[in-house]
């Protein structure tokens, strides 16, 4: 039996388990979505291990990148294939349906994977372990796992990545970091993009950084535009750094 398999059967079992007695006192079965939960992550923790592993066998630093939808991931792909012609990168990209950014990706050159979750607002681990084993991870030296467009949900998912980055656009204003917290207090790097819209909005960097601060006081903060160029190369160098300080660590 798969994973997929056990798991829909493993959901079925536990909520008949735990809707058996309707008489049972109400406390009860919130108890069995709890333990229900965590049985879950578990797995999907064992598994997150097994993918760093394997990244770590190959050489390759791997980064999840979170947002809400539109604040400009894919774009920022995109631009990264352009600035980082002297290391080879790759691709997981993670989505309810379609593959466009898959396809966009590569016709920057660079090979990518279409996950596609149907109803699932995250990736988790047991959908990058599937998507890594089909990329060409001999050739390359950084992967990026493009996830699903959400504030809370991949946060609560690891998916076998190296560094976390949470991108946060101009328009969706400079409140986030407290009101998703989960989110940012597990990112390495938050990204605030589409700073070119900044004119535009009452949007204030200052506020944005110190709300991620309160949350994550050892955050990093990169402000760029796709369109402008501002930006651009400090998040070139930022990777940069940290393939080397991460080819260290293997030594």
């Amino acid at each position: 039996m798969d994973f997929y398999s056990y798991l829909l059967l493993d959901i079925a079992l536990r909520r008949l388990k735990c809707v058996r007695n309707v008489d049972a006192p109400q406390d009860i079965k919130p108890m069995c979505r709890l333990r229900w939960n965590k049985n879950v992550l578990e797995k999907n923790d064992l598994q997150a291990d097994e993918n760093r592993e394997h990244f770590q066998e190959h050489g390759i630093l791997a980064i999840n990148l979170m947002s809400s939808p539109g604040a400009g991931k894919t774009s920022l792909l995109e631009k990264t294939a352009e600035l980082l012609t002297d290391l080879r990168l790759g691709v997981i990209e993670g989505d309810l349906e379609t593959s466009r950014d898959a396809e966009r990706i590569r016709a920057k050159g660079v090979p990518a994977v279409q996950i596609t979750t149907g109803s699932a607002c995250h990736l988790d681990a047991f959908m990058v372990h599937h998507g890594l084993h089909e990329l060409p991870l001999e050739e390359l030296d950084v992967v990026f796992i493009e996830n699903v467009g959400n504030l809370v949900c991949p946060a609560s998912y690891d998916v076998g990545a190296h560094l976390n980055v949470v991108l946060l656009s101009v328009v969706e204003g400079d409140d986030k970091p407290e009101k998703y917290p989960v989110m940012f207090r597990k990112a390495h790097l938050m990204v605030i993009t589409k700073t070119d819209m900044l004119p535009y909005t009452d949007f204030s960097v200052e506020r944005a950084v110190k709300s991620a601060r309160k949350v994550n006081p050892s955050i990093d903060v990169i402000k760029l535009s796709v369109k402008t160029g501002e930006g651009l190369e400090d998040w070139a160098e930022y990777i940069r750094f940290k393939v080397g300080a991460f080819r260290k660590s293997l030594v």
